[in-house]
């Protein structure tokens, strides 16, 4: 099973950049979407279902902002959109498939980068988050969350990691969050899981300011964070940066399971 992840940064932008062409050569079995930028009215044909998969969206009410989807080859048993929480909700951050005994989350947590306001939010995600977490591990399911996180763990996870200890995305309190929800909670890390030490290589947004792509300047904030079960049968996991549909790339990961 190989499953996809990736912050578009819009779907109709990502569109006109050969995202389309490109996963149609993927063999990709789910495709966890972050960042739609667009509601029901805006979708094409093609992005609500393109050649071979069933697509699955949850939308923000604000237009032009947020907003999750699924692309899966099989038709889910059970969508669930949203986390009954209708501040959260009303951005369109989580939508759930469900397969038999496996769920696929596509999650975008907020980023808090643009001011103390949407810093507060994100923190109160965050909180509000944590219980669904140990629900879902706590109810025997075999679970992979696929999403932007907006948050690197480690030093290792970001280039510059000494200049953004005061910036959103890197902050102690955000660490210490993701942290537990490894640590404490014990959902695991896919990508860190076969890539215990890997830096460069392992970023998966660049900032558009600068020079940042160019000069590898990146950030490791998209993951697949998966349940013990299910992330000890992931056995390759890749990062595509050959083309470039948005500032995130592609997180690749097979998993030895058949959905």
């Amino acid at each position: 099973m190989r499953i996809i992840s990736l912050n578009l940064n819009g779907i109709r932008s990502a569109k006109n950049k050969g995202f389309y062409d490109w996963l149609g050569k993927q063999q990709a079995d789910v495709v966890c979407m972050q960042e739609l930028k667009a509601q029901a009215a805006n979708m094409t044909r093609e992005m609500l279902q393109p050649e071979g998969f069933y697509g699955y969206f949850h939308y923000a009410e604000k237009k032009g902002y947020s907003g999750v989807g699924i692309y899966s080859r099989k038709q889910a048993d059970t969508i669930i959109e949203g986390l009954g929480i209708p501040d959260i909700d009303d951005e369109g951050r989580y939508i759930e498939t469900q397969f038999g005994n496996l769920s696929v989350i596509s999650l975008y947590l907020p980023s808090g980068s643009s001011g103390e306001d949407r810093q507060a939010f994100k923190f109160s995600v965050m909180e509000r988050f944590m219980p669904h977490l140990q629900k879902l591990i706590d109810s025997g399911r075999e679970i992979i969350i696929c999403g932007d996180w907006n948050i690197a763990h480690r030093e290792i996870d970001l280039k510059n990691w000494k200049g953004n200890r005061k910036n959103s995305g890197f902050l102690p309190e955000e660490r210490e969050w993701i942290g537990e929800v490894f640590d404490r909670v014990g959902w695991v890390d896919v990508y860190r899981k076969l890539h215990p030490d890997t830096t460069d290589e392992c970023y998966t947004w660049w900032s558009n300011r600068g020079q940042a792509w160019a000069k590898n300047v990146g950030w490791r904030i998209d993951y697949q964070v998966a349940t013990p079960g299910i992330a000890a049968l992931a056995k390759s996991a890749s990062i595509y940066k050959e083309e470039r549909f948005s500032d995130h790339a592609p997180l690749i990961i097979d998993y030895d399971y058949s959905l």
